[in-house]
């Protein structure tokens, strides 16, 4: 049975395996973990262990039946493939010195995975390398991946990293299993289909070398029952920082696997209640010896606090590459206004920055007799038209408004709007593009929302150098200035979505993505600031800016696959909204994050840097993004003369 259920996560996480031993009697197996244990998988080897191909003698007949744990038959394939793991033989060691053990660990491991797909299991669990050489390993598995459908191999990887930092960073005795993983995976070509399963032990490395995990394909965490400490009443429990890894583990879809045997000694008469390290009561069944470890896993997962209602919209978005929005080339659909119109946070922090704008504009004495010209540029369906008149009304100032927008289906909604609420009076609605418009007057206040997720990507900048000139000159511009931000990450799926295009066209796009599975390795850093109004007489847009970002020591190694982008803006004077991780505005779902790919990923080593220049151009039709590594090895310059991805003029 699932672990629990929380409001919106339907995640694979709910889901608890059991390690179990060679059993050739599939069906009891089942029964003694599924049914009596409350476990809703098992990860079983599939072949009996004192099997080796070399010592099979074949028949007269000149075949033997493999021995397998019972012929499919035995389950349907429905309970085959949602309740089995296969687990590959743990002896085979493909990169040993001893050639027959070699030989046999080969034949045994396409022996297998054949036979599990032929089940049609869900996955593998593939045992760990046996050394840091893992060519041989990697070379059969690659092999394998190339012809497997939808089965996925979890490759099996202890969570060890050597924290003695004094330590030379070549030494041999440095351990970091990491490293083992990602010379595997660089091996089979970073395939979508090979995944880890993390071995959690006693002791953790430090919380940036777990970091990096997240953004690794980690489907599976196999905790044994030495990791588990004593509480009070005898039961088992985690320390905290186990604890706050599960809880991670279950944020990010990863299922725990409980192994091991029963090494607590737990009080007698247990058979009703046992109790957890906070003193609270969990479901002390006894059907199976390792029934109270996973009563303790459902407890931290029971006790996870329910996904807010904006984290339940977005789930559906988490990791799922979409193209940014063109605006000035196309006119947004009634869906999308609709979509952003429901983000009240943004709107509210708008109208708190008109509301100080006219205080600024129009002194108490002058409130009844002065009237400010506000113009809002890009007004879509009219929210900031809205949000503005409302400032008007909280301050006690007068407004006439110029509603200006080009989209000529906007327009309709715009007209049926003023004539609803009655603004017929106070604002005057324009069917035209900003930059092309000449208009009647001069504006005290410039509204606009052309904010991009990298703030400007969707060419705000062009768009209000456009419409600068009907801005008084003392007049005010909101926002009057935005910065975009980027950091290095670890984003596995996402590089391998863009890779399963196999062209180079989209690792030199920029995507807007719900960032979930992702390791963030470094804080992020100032890209392009844009300021309006823009006085100066040397005005350009174009723009390159130089970073380097520096992996801290404890880290360990961590592959980069992209930069992720952001944006802060502030809109008026103390008030400001961004996605930018650090100072992101609250509750606000209008913009996710801007991933740019780099077409091959860059392998970055304890207290290395990482240096990536990013630049802006433009031509007369469009505007792109160029971007590059070139420390602590170069990569091509992506998306040169805006060959794969532009925002059209």
């Amino acid at each position: 049975m699932p672990l629990g259920e929380r409001p919106g996560d339907k995640s694979e996480s709910r889901y608890c395996g059991v390690e179990t031993e060679f059993d050739d009697d599939i069906p009891n197996l089942l029964t003694s973990n599924l049914s009596f244990g409350a476990f809703d998988f098992v990860v079983a080897p599939m072949m009996d262990p004192s099997y080796r191909p070399s010592l099979v003698h074949k028949n007269s007949s000149g075949s033997v039946a493999l021995p397998f744990a019972g012929s499919d038959l035995v389950l349907s394939p429905s309970q085959w493939s949602r309740h089995v793991v296969g687990k590959i033989s743990s002896w085979i060691d493909l990169d040993s010195e001893d050639e027959i053990l070699r030989a046999d660990s080969e034949t045994t491991l396409k022996q297998e995975i054949s036979w599990a797909s032929h089940l049609s299991l869900q996955a593998c669990l593939l045992p760990a390398p046996k050394g840091k050489s893992c060519g041989n390993y990697a070379r059969c598995v690659n092999q394998i991946l190339q012809n497997l459908n939808n089965m996925q191999l979890w490759l099996r990887i202890p969570l060890v990293k050597s924290e003695d930092d004094s330590m030379d960073v070549n030494s041999d005795n440095l351990i970091d299993s990491w490293e083992i993983w990602n010379s595997f995976r660089l091996l089979c070509e970073h395939h979508s289909h090979l995944s880890i399963a993390l071995d959690i032990l006693t002791s953790l490395p430090s919380a940036n070398s777990l970091g990096r995990w997240f953004g690794e394909s980690v489907r599976a965490a196999i905790i044994n029952t030495d990791a588990f400490l004593t509480n009070a009443r005898g039961y088992p429990c985690l320390s905290k920082r186990h604890q706050k890894l599960i809880t991670g583990f279950f944020n990010h879809s990863v299922q725990i696997v409980i192994s091991g045997k029963l090494v607590h000694r737990l009080p007698k008469g247990n058979t009703a209640v046992a109790s957890n390290s906070d003193g609270n009561n969990v479901d002390g069944g006894q059907g199976h010896p390792l029934r109270p470890y996973l009563d303790y896993i459902a407890y931290l997962y029971q006790r996870m606090d329910p996904l807010p209602e904006q984290e339940r919209f977005e789930l559906g978005y988490r990791d799922f590459l979409q193209s940014p929005l063109q605006p000035l080339m196309d006119n947004l659909e009634a869906q999308t206004y609709e979509t952003f119109e429901k983000d009240t946070v943004k709107y509210i922090q708008y109208q708190r920055a008109v509301c100080k704008a006219l205080l600024d504009k129009v002194p108490e004495k002058e409130a009844l007799t002065t009237t400010t010209v506000l113009m809002v540029v890009g007004a879509g369906r009219g929210p900031l038209v809205r949000a503005s008149l409302q400032a008007a009304e909280e301050t006690g100032r007068k407004l006439r408004v110029y509603a200006v927008e080009k989209n000529p289906n906007a327009v309709v909604t715009l007209h049926g709007l003023v004539k609803l609420e009655g603004w017929e009076n106070i604002v005057t609605i324009i069917s035209c593009d900003m930059r092309h418009w000449d208009a009647p007057e001069k504006a005290d206040i410039l509204v606009s929302e052309l904010l991009g997720s990298f703030g400007d990507n969707e060419l705000s900048p062009e768009c209000l150098d456009g419409a600068q000139r009907f801005l008084k000159q003392d007049g005010i511009s909101i926002p009057s200035s935005y910065t975009s931000f980027i950091q290095p990450v670890t984003a596995s799926k996402l590089y391998n979505d863009v890779k399963s295009h196999k062209d180079v066209v989209h690792f030199e796009t920029a995507y807007v993505v719900k960032l979930h599975n992702v390791a963030r390795l470094a804080p992020t850093q100032p890209v392009f600031t844009f300021t309006h109004p823009n006085h100066s007489t040397e005005r350009s847009n174009d723009r390159h800016k130089k970073l380097r970002f520096e992996m801290p020591n404890d880290t360990g190694s961590a592959m980069v696959h992209g930069f992720a982008g952001y944006f802060d803006a502030t809109l008026y004077k103390d008030i400001h909204l961004g996605i930018e991780p650090s100072t992101a505005t609250p509750n606000m779902f209008s913009w996710f994050a801007i991933f740019f790919p780099l077409r091959t990923p860059i392998c970055l080593h304890p207290g290395s840097s990482l240096e990536v220049h990013f630049w802006r151009c433009s031509g007369p039709t469009k505007v792109w993004y160029e971007w590059g590594v070139t420390s602590p090895t170069a990569s091509p310059i992506h998306n040169s003369n805006g060959r794969s991805y532009w925002v059209g003029l």
